[in-house]
């Protein structure tokens, strides 16, 4: 059991600036103590180079602190209101277009005005019962009354749902019909009935209570609202009159709001085709009542009348009117804040945790970067954190819950954040998960707990990284920490006045910007150091309204765990195709020469140096290594591990880049990625081709620039072997000092 969770409000702060830290004691401790520490390794295996982190002793924020245990609203819907203009609904219809995919379970609310649980609250609202049934739902706050559709309805296809009440006469209506009737169908026929309760349409009650979308709501405590009954699945059109309108009209009321007999009563008409980089949902009724998106629910989806003539919501919005929920959607814990740290102006930059401790053994490090001030560099070397890519593993259940991760990466152990995680979804997914309904998940945030972004856990994303600042470290040299979301919003002048810029093991989310931002600082003579692999490779975005959300969409090839829906690889967030960035025509090779093949998780390999490595323009990387073998060691097995590239000259390995070694001995878990081939056939794999490798390069670039790629995450893996007495970490100083140095590489070895 993991006894205490915390996180921060950013990952990334500045000196002067202050961080706050959310805690919540999970078995109830009384107290907890928080210190600031500095992280510079975070494996705490015994094979490993050691656990290191330096207490900081004069942190403000040291100390005790009251425990509680603090709850996560987790589930997406919308949420508009209260108004003036819900108040005077007392008669009504509600209607909307559903594509549910998840029917069956408790019942979920399409739309409505209800106030707490289904079976006690009060309100009114059209839903999905847990048999599957369309069902309109009245409370006065002791009974509560339905009407039910005799049909079930079916996962993953298109209806209409109409529900309507008079007040005064007591008489409810509900209508369902599929949108594209099927042969075998059985027959939708309208339901009616009387309701002997008033849900309490008006008064002081439910004056408070906000209509909502795809949920309805309970009371949180404070003055505020929690989500409850979600809908999983795609909800189009929603809308609210205040009359009972005739089910006959359920086509013109979904299609045309704004005219025809049913537009004197409209009070709301959400068109969820508007605004959808945005979080609001847009009303194009009288009343101009728009609402809400909480917790990220997936826009830019196909509606009912995506005719596949479009694939991009950019080209017919119209045709993407749809919202996708889900129960286990999270954009935001919400926790209250339980201390803060403003940093030192004299702060060294680097990896810092606020690490808590509470009972026997109940601990937790909650990390956030401490960057130079905004336009300096304290050092001539930067260190970008690949907190993109941290943000796409975050709360990761794939290596447990993929049907072929055994096959991947051996019998799967289970670690105590595991088995957390498993119970606890409400901590949000990471985007290598199917939500609860079989979707991709397509967003990921930081304001949560993320168990996978901790030392001492698995040696991936952070904890791998930690490998090199730890390095860095034991050579003593001076190094900045920077990170992915500053690198998107400043660009290139977060890395143009650092001599060098070091990635970590596995940058392999960029968006645009970011990849605008790193190309242009090598265009203007910036010394790139990519030392890990799969680099580059899925192209994300950062929503602009809500700070530290990722989105990404998985198109029809590389190497991911989810499909994207037809019609659905667009982001939301910009309109760009997202997926490969070697689709959008920049592939990794054309920014540091070598792109993702392979990947394996039995164990890691060793490099050959070719004959590349003794050109003369590689010598200073190879100075004081005399081995021909090279990595035959390290936590990994072998500094070639894990996930590789190679060199492509046709999608753009320049021309005079120097391959100056290659792995090799690869078992057969590594297997040609199935971006790279178009056809699955024998001898792919690392014993049978010979593309299953790893590939070191080096290139120049103009104005004086480099770039050198290890072309694998083990690399770093193996830098502390023999107490970082190694071929492996000679190679990697022998860069970083010509890299730092002011002596520019001559621009005319373009040629070779």
């Amino acid at each position: 059991m993991i006894e205490i969770l915390g996180y921060a409000d950013r990952l990334a702060v500045r000196p002067g600036m202050t961080i706050a830290f959310k805690v919540s004691c999970e078995t109830g401790a009384a107290r907890y103590r928080a210190d600031i520490v500095r992280l510079r390794c975070g494996d705490d295996r015994p094979d490993g180079p050691g656990f290191r982190e330096e207490p900081v002793a004069d942190a403000a924020a040291n100390g005790d602190y009251p425990g509680r245990r603090q709850a996560i609203d987790c589930g997406s819907y919308v949420r508009v209101g209260p108004a003036a203009a819900f108040d005077a609904v007392d008669s009504f219809t509600l209607s909307a277009l559903i594509w549910p995919t998840l029917p069956g379970l408790d019942e979920a609310t399409v739309i409505g005005r209800w106030s707490g649980p289904a079976e006690t609250g009060f309100g009114y609202a059209l839903a999905i019962d847990g048999a599957s049934r369309p069902c309109l739902r009245l409370g006065d706050g002791v009974r509560v009354w339905r009407l039910v559709h005799p049909v079930a309805l079916a996962a993953r296809r298109w209806y209409r749902l109409l529900a309507s009440f008079d007040s005064a006469t007591g008489a409810a209506s509900l209508h369902c019909e599929p949108v594209t009737p099927q042969w075998g169908d059985p027959v939708f026929r309208p339901t009616a009935g009387r309701c002997p309760l008033r849900p309490l349409s008006s008064g002081p009650r439910i004056a408070d209570v906000p209509v909502a979308v795809a949920a309805h709501v309970v009371e949180g405590g404070q003055g505020t609202w929690r989500g409850a009954g979600h809908f999983n699945g795609k909800i189009e059109a929603p809308r609210l009159h205040a009359q009972a309108l005739p089910a006959e009209q359920i086509g013109q009321i979904l299609s045309t709001p704004l005219t025809g007999p049913s537009a004197a009563s409209l009070v709301a008409a959400w068109d969820f085709s508007r605004d959808i980089p945005g979080t609001k949902a847009r009303d194009i009724g009288p009343n101009g009542l728009d609402g809400d998106c909480i917790n990220l629910p997936t826009r830019a989806m196909t509606g009912h009348a995506w005719t596949a003539e479009a694939m991009n919501w950019t080209n017919r919005p119209h045709e993407y009117a749809a919202i996708h929920f889900h129960e286990d959607d999270l954009y935001d814990c919400a926790w209250e804040t339980d201390f803060r740290w403003t940093i030192p102006p004299d702060l060294k930059s680097g990896i810092y945790a606020a690490r808590l401790r509470c009972g026997n053994q109940g601990e937790d490090h909650v990390p956030f970067f401490v960057l130079p001030p905004r336009g300096h560099a304290r050092a001539p070397v930067a260190f970008l954190a690949s907190t993109a890519t941290y943000l796409a593993y975050a709360n990761s259940h794939d290596h447990y819950e993929d049907p072929v991760a055994e096959r991947c990466h051996g019998l799967t152990v289970l670690a105590p954040a595991d088995l957390f995680l498993m119970q606890r979804r409400d901590l949000g997914l990471s985007a290598y998960d199917h939500h609860r309904d079989g979707s991709g998940s397509c967003w990921s945030s930081r304001l949560r707990p993320i168990l996978n972004l901790r030392p001492k856990r698995a040696l991936w994303s952070l904890n791998a990284d930690l490998h090199l600042t730890d390095w860095l470290e034991a050579i003593g040299q001076e190094y900045d920490v920077i990170d992915d979301e500053t690198l998107h919003r400043e660009g290139v002048s977060l890395l143009e006045r650092y001599a060098c810029v070091m990635t970590g093991t596995h940058p392999e989310y960029y968006s645009t910007a970011m990849l605008t931002a790193m190309a242009a600082y090598l265009e203007r003579g910036g010394r790139l150091m990519y030392l890990g692999g799969n680099g580059f490779y899925w192209r994300v975005a950062w929503h602009d309204e809500l700070p530290g959300a990722m989105e990404i969409r998985r198109g029809e090839a590389g190497t991911r765990m989810w499909t994207s829906e037809p019609g659905e690889t667009g982001l939301a967030t910009t309109g760009e195709p997202s997926g490969m960035w070697r689709h959008s025509g920049f592939a990794p090779q054309r920014l540091v020469g070598v792109g993702f093949i392979s990947e394996g998780f039995d164990s890691g390999s060793y490099y050959r140096r070719l004959p590349d490595s003794y050109d003369p323009r590689a010598g200073f990387i190879f100075a004081g290594v005399d081995e021909e073998i090279l990595g035959d060691f390290g936590v990994f097995g072998g500094a070639a591990a894990l996930e590789l590239d190679i060199v492509n000259p046709k999608v753009g390995t320049p021309p005079h880049a120097l391959l100056l070694a290659s792995s090799e001995g690869h078992s057969n878990v590594y297997v040609i990625a199935q971006a790279e081939t178009g056809a699955n056939h024998p001898g792919m794999d690392g014993i049978e081709s010979p593309l299953v490798r790893a590939d070191m390069v080096f290139f120049e670039t103009l104005k004086g620039g480099a770039v050198f790629s290890t072309g694998s995450i083990g690399w770093a893996g193996s830098l502390a072997h023999d107490n970082y007495r190694n071929n492996i970490s000679r190679i990697t100083e022998n860069v970083l000092r010509r890299f730092i140095s002011p002596e520019p590489f001559p621009s005319s070895a373009g040629t070779r």
